[in-house]
């Protein structure tokens, strides 16, 4: 009798479940075709535009199959883009979080007129990268600018650095210019996460008489770990992707001795029109990047 008196209100309670979520669905279609469309489509195109040969020349095109990623694959110069994007990468990266950790750290604290500080520390992420890097172009001037001015009251003689003429010159201008305007985006990720520190544990490690090295590793580094690991893959994939400071400080010179990545496929797509090229070198770079993207956030336990 009460498997009979409770059956009916079963299938109402599963009805209305099933209706919720079906309408959950009519209103989330749309936007997920659209987000679809938006990323897969331009994958996808440039998959089909990859297996053919098409040229600034040669519009129609003809199918020529696995050829452009086999010269893709053969091709020095475009591993050597590949190679400088990653040694940026491996250079620029530790940089700005050590600089944004130290930053964030002694602004933890009261200071005067901290949010006046704060607020001209957070000026550089603001400024549009080829803005930044016309800006530093313009202070790396050896006859000109103010960087060789400063080095050589610094050293009290005359001294000409050739910045973004001499290519071991031109990777660190390229540093300089990164750090200096991304430093203040880890910095501000780095200081909201500070905040949400448990302070009952720090007062607690404080009365224990523990030092501050120890608080930092054992409390507070692990507190704002997941925020950091964050921090590290956006600001990776920006960096690996990086090209406007870059083109305004060099264009990827002397000769290619700067050239990025984006840098490479920007010169083959656009000025010497070889479309079908570049977009095999857009394939297997977005290949390499999703499994990389993919294994990280797997190590993060973020994605499952």
């Amino acid at each position: 009798m009460t498997d009979a008196v409770l059956t009916p209100t079963k299938l109402s309670g599963r009805s209305l479940k099933t209706g919720r979520r079906a309408i959950g669905w009519r209103f989330a279609t749309p936007a997920i075709a659209l987000i679809l469309l938006i990323g897969l489509f331009p994958f996808f195109w440039s998959l089909a535009v990859s297996f053919q040969n098409i040229t600034g020349s040669n519009r129609a095109g003809i199918w020529v199959g696995f050829a452009n990623y086999e010269r893709l694959l053969s091709d020095l110069r475009f591993w050597a883009a590949f190679g400088r994007t990653l040694l940026i990468l491996a250079v620029a990266l530790p940089l700005e979080l050590i600089f944004g950790l130290l930053l964030a750290l002694h602004f933890q604290a009261d200071r005067p007129f901290k949010r006046l500080f704060v607020a001209l520390l957070v000026l550089p992420a603001v400024v549009s990268p080829m803005v930044a890097g016309s800006m530093w172009r313009l202070m790396f001037d050896h006859k000109f600018g103010p960087i060789n001015q400063i080095i050589a009251w610094v050293a009290g003689e005359p001294v000409v650095l050739l910045w973004v003429i001499k290519p071991y010159l031109a990777f660190w201008a390229i540093i300089i210019t990164e750090v200096w305007q991304w430093t203040p985006f880890m910095f501000v990720l780095i200081l909201a996460a500070l905040a949400n520190v448990d302070r009952e544990q720090l007062e607690a490690a404080e009365i224990d008489g523990a030092g501050r090295f120890r608080v930092f590793f054992k409390i507070v580094l692990p507190a704002i770990m997941p925020v950091l690991a964050i921090a590290l893959l956006i600001r990776g994939l920006d960096v690996f992707r990086i090209f406007d400071a870059v083109w305004q400080l060099t264009r990827g010179g002397p000769g290619n001795k700067t050239e990025t990545l984006s840098i490479f496929m920007y010169i083959r797509g656009f000025q010497s029109f070889d479309t079908s090229y570049t977009a095999a070198a857009v394939v297997l770079v977005l290949l390499v990047l999703s499994i990389a993207v993919t294994l990280i956030l797997k190590r993060l336990r973020i994605a499952r």
